[in-house]
């Protein structure tokens, strides 16, 4: 044991001098950053003032309004904690955050730290009944959005509200920008100290459709730095063009690890797959992080318009958040190199596998191999680990598990190690492949989605007599949704009708992508819906 504890220090050791963070420099600085994580904890807060104390004049954000330095990022959130502190934001409180990649999202995931309040992020895709249904059960007491989301906002309107990005810069009718109440306090000095890291609660998907609040504090968060660090060559001073949402799991881990690096942060409000291009080309970026469905929209651009684009500084191509097809990786390295690394995970047991370049060529298809400190095992359905090969339900311990969904309950645990809800197999040199869910949700555009919730919606329209949802592949998003639908007698309602009372009540990425009628759905005898013909049917 003592062995091993020698080792996983050197280990970690060198992972971090290899990424510049304990370069002979840092060391120096030493005192700095140890005040500054004191005082802020390992939130962003402490990220953000760590940096801006031993480089302050290094850029942070890149956006459309323009370039912020970390010693800008830091004076901004402190007077905005200062402004929010007087509208009486204070620490324990809940804010909710639906912004979209912008500095909006970073002053405010700063600034609400500082107060030591937890920040609650929210999904942009979502549909208003949702964000009620969050900020009741979260017990919300300030939201910050963007100008885009007011028209949802309606329910919810007695909430403290800021905008995170307004499109006329100061405010819209009464509801103040963090930009006016940046320039409007005049008190830069810090804060009084949190005493302490805040929460961070990113949304998942429930068993019954509903976002799940996971709650994440700081504990393993060095863990979780070298476990990224160790398998994904990010290094300090890094341009990293951010695609992936920063609400997502995936792009929260970049938010952070850019910030804890040092690097240049460049951010767009909605993906552009030319316009990744472009800001690529412009800031000379060496990574990159999408989930898949952006490799593919990239991909897709004619060859004339990627070769506009001098993308030769691009060194790595950071994905996660759905399942990446096999073909999709060999693809995308064979037009913009070997450059791909899968990490496979989720918000529960944060990482479980990546998988480098190199193992993409070699088994393309992989989600890789387990970093050090991380153990993936597959076990059957009575909770028996199943030997290599067998396919079986993923577990995965490490450090990073999250403490538990906000409203109760976890996931499974067997023996230390949490289920990460898929099934999967893993094969003589140690390599996890996936090969689905464990339950019926489907993971469309790095979204996880639950047909019963869009059922349970659909079966209460009034032209609708019975339904079933189920997953199907879609070369676009990887996976969508296909709802066979028994019209009422007499009804005439259409699969765009359908689809748009959907949209109006969720999320769009739980759309339909098919809406098909059917006389009826073939059932077993105890009246449950045989989704497996359904499955054949579909082809």
């Amino acid at each position: 044991a003592i062995l091993e504890g020698v080792g996983d220090v050197a280990h970690a050791v060198k992972t971090l001098s290899d990424a510049g963070i304990l370069s002979p420099g840092r060391v120096l600085e030493a005192p700095l950053i140890g005040r500054a994580a004191m005082k802020w904890g390992v939130g962003p807060a402490g990220a953000y003032a760590v940096t801006a104390s031993t480089s302050p004049d290094v850029v942070a954000i890149v956006d459309e309004k323009g370039t912020l330095t970390y010693r800008d990022v830091h004076r901004r959130t402190n007077a905005l904690a200062h402004a929010l502190s007087a509208r009486g934001v204070k620490k324990g409180d809940k804010v909710a955050i639906m912004c979209r990649n912008h500095r909006g999202f970073i002053d405010a995931s700063v600034a609400v730290s500082k107060l030591g309040a937890d920040l609650v992020y929210l999904n942009t895709g979502f549909a208003g009944p949702q964000l009620v249904d969050v900020a009741k059960r979260e017990d919300v007491a300030a939201l910050i959005y963007d100008q885009e989301f007011d028209n949802l906002l309606e329910d919810i309107s007695s909430l403290p509200r800021f905008l995170g990005w307004a499109d006329n810069e100061v405010t819209a009718g009464d509801v103040a920008s963090l930009d006016a109440l940046i320039v409007e306090e005049s008190d830069e000095r810090d804060p009084p100290s949190p005493g302490g890291s805040n929460r961070i609660i990113i949304l998942t998907s429930g068993t019954t459709g509903a976002p799940k609040g996971a709650s994440r504090g700081g504990q393993g968060g060095l863990q979780g730095a070298v476990a990224l660090l160790s398998r994904i060559p990010l290094h300090t001073n890094d341009v990293t063009v951010i695609a992936a949402p920063l609400f997502h799991s995936w792009g929260f881990s970049h938010f952070m690890a850019g910030a804890s690096l040092g690097s240049t942060l460049v951010l767009q409000r909605a993906f552009d797959p030319e316009a990744t291009l472009r800001a690529i080309d412009e800031n000379k970026a060496r990574v990159l992080a999408v989930v898949p469905v952006m490799m593919q929209r990239l991909l897709d651009l004619p060859p004339e318009t990627r070769s506009r684009y001098d993308t030769s500084s691009l060194e790595v191509v950071a994905v996660s958040g759905s399942a990446l097809p096999g073909p999709l990786a060999t693809d995308f390295m064979d037009a913009f190199g070997d450059v791909v690394y899968n990490l496979y995970g989720s918000t529960e047991v944060a990482v479980a596998t990546i998988a480098s370049p190199q193992q993409l060529r070699a088994a393309p298809g992989t989600a890789g191999s387990p970093p050090r400190g991380t153990t993936v095992k597959i076990f059957d359905a009575d909770g028996n680990e199943l030997a290599t090969g067998a396919t079986g339900r993923i577990f995965v311990g490490n450090e990073l598990l999250f403490e538990g969904y906000t409203g109760g309950g976890s996931k499974e645990r067997i023996n230390g190690l949490m289920s990460s809800g898929d099934v999967g197999h893993l094969d003589d040199n140690g390599l996890l492949f996936v090969e689905g869910r464990d339950d019926e949700m489907i993971v469309s555009g790095g979204e996880n989605v639950f047909p019963a919730e869009v059922e349970d919606l659909l079966a209460n329209h009034d032209a609708v007599a019975d339904v079933a949802v189920i997953g199907v592949d879609d070369e676009k998003f990887g996976q969508r949704l296909k709802a066979f639908v028994v019209r009422d007698p007499g009804a005439s309602v259409t699969d765009e009708e359908l689809k748009d009372y959907v949209r109006a009540n969720l999320a769009r990425y739980k759309i339909p992508r098919d809406v098909e009628f059917v006389d009826e759905l073939p059932r077993n005898a105890t009246g449950k819906v045989l989704k497996r013909e359904l499955r054949e049917r579909t082809g």
